[in-house]
């Protein structure tokens, strides 16, 4: 059978999703951790394979499993070993065919910014600290360039393999009081895409760059033309979907 995990986790102490040797990985703990309680390390398949220090709230994963898997045992285990820092929320049989990363249609992530004068330590693990105000209409004004269908190099890290053409579906940025929240959602993300975009909003908004500016690095696709990204810590994956789109 086919086992769909949702999760969330606290990426702070994290080298990102990707198992890499040597490093911290949520998906290498995760995997060493299923086969000690499956007696065998399953191929794990995400929707979002976020980067160092990146968060996740539903977060999705998938693997192929034996049919008499005891999944709320397996849910237990897990978040007997983990838990707070990963939390499976949900641990059930998914329909044959799927696939946490193929069967996704799109991802949505949020970037939170503090723009008052002192952190709040109960929230800066999770919360960018930028201090001083942001014009907020000039970000929104900047924004509505990027969505659609576009060739997003110039907001990516490096060239991607599939190609750096994603649709846009939806950024939004709202305030209230001394928070920013940037909510973005797309088909698809390239690499460090989403701390990209809020770097450039976050430059348009403190006048660094003009409104207009937003079109002229789209199209130029220069990765060397966007100001430096967000941090990773801001940004957290809200939500993964899958099917009918809402």
């Amino acid at each position: 059978m086919i086992v769909r995990l949702t999760l969330a986790y606290d990426g702070s102490g994290f080298r990102g999703w990707a198992r890499n040797s040597g490093q911290r990985t949520v998906e290498g703990v995760l995997s060493d951790a299923l086969a000690r309680v499956l007696g065998d390390s399953p191929r794990l398949s995400v929707a979002g394979r976020t980067d160092a220090g990146v968060h996740a709230r539903g977060q999705v994963a998938s693997f192929v499993a034996e049919d008499d898997v005891d999944l709320e045992g397996l849910q237990k285990s897990l978040n007997g070993m983990f838990a707070p820092e990963i939390v499976a929320d949900e641990v059930r049989r998914a329909p044959e065919g799927f696939n946490a990363r193929f069967s996704a249609t799109a991802r949505e992530y949020r970037y939170r910014i503090d723009t008052g004068a002192w952190p709040d330590p109960f929230e800066a693990r999770f919360v960018w600290h930028r201090p001083g105000a942001l014009a907020v209409s000039l970000m929104r004004q900047a924004s509505r360039t990027l969505i659609g269908e576009h060739d997003f190099a110039s907001f990516c890290r490096r060239p991607q393999s599939g190609g750096t053409v994603r649709r846009l579906e939806r950024l939004s940025i709202a305030r209230v009081g001394d928070r920013i929240e940037i909510s973005a959602r797309a088909n698809a993300f390239l690499h460090q895409m989403v701390r990209t975009l809020v770097g450039t909003l976050v430059a348009v908004g403190d006048g660094r760059l003009g409104a207009d500016a937003m079109h002229v690095i789209l199209v130029v696709r220069d990765r060397g033309r966007t100001p430096p990204m967000a941090p990773a810590h801001g940004l957290t994956l809200e939500r993964v979907v899958f099917g009918r789109r809402a």
